[in-house]
């Protein structure tokens, strides 16, 4: 029985990770119930059934799929953040960036807080309502400690 190089076999690829072909980021896997909610007819037409969502703000593809088919901000049906830093963080419930900066600026966690509350209400419909299809949690969290630590730098020690 012959057996085979493995410097000739072909790694088979990755289904669930693909770069988007504009600027290279790794995609975030959407389902179908996202892109409906966020493309339009004409657009869910040009990719797959599983995409991809570029998380790169200042990338022009919103979606791609692994034949490096894409859909840009263009196409979608509303402003989506990262892409656009004035869109809703939070698809569900609305909550916006400038919302974090008030509670940065006044000391406290109040509006982060019960934004964290509500995304664990059954109100909550992340995979549809957020352009990635993920919760908003660990992006407001991570922009609540970025501003949290420059505005504790500009006061110095």
């Amino acid at each position: 029985m012959a057996t085979m190089n493995k410097a000739f076999m072909r790694e088979p690829d990755r289904s669930d990770e693909a770069h988007c072909p504009r600027c290279g980021s790794l995609g975030l896997p959407v389902g179908r119930e996202t892109l409906q909610e966020f493309l339009t007819p004409e657009a869910m037409a040009t990719v797959s059934e599983t995409a991809f969502f570029c998380p790169f703000p200042t990338c022009e593809i919103v979606y791609f799929d692994v034949f490096d088919r894409t859909v840009g901000g263009r196409a979608v049906k509303r402003a989506i953040y990262p892409k656009d830093p004035g869109a809703p963080i939070c698809g569900c419930f609305g909550f916006k960036r400038d919302e974090i900066e008030l509670d940065v600026a006044e000391g406290v966690v109040n509006r982060c807080r019960e934004l964290i509350n509500k995304s664990k209400s059954p109100e909550a419909k992340c995979v549809i309502m957020s352009a990635d299809g993920r919760c908003c949690v660990s992006e407001v969290q991570r922009i609540f400690m970025k501003l949290r630590q420059a505005a504790e730098a500009a006061r110095g020690p």
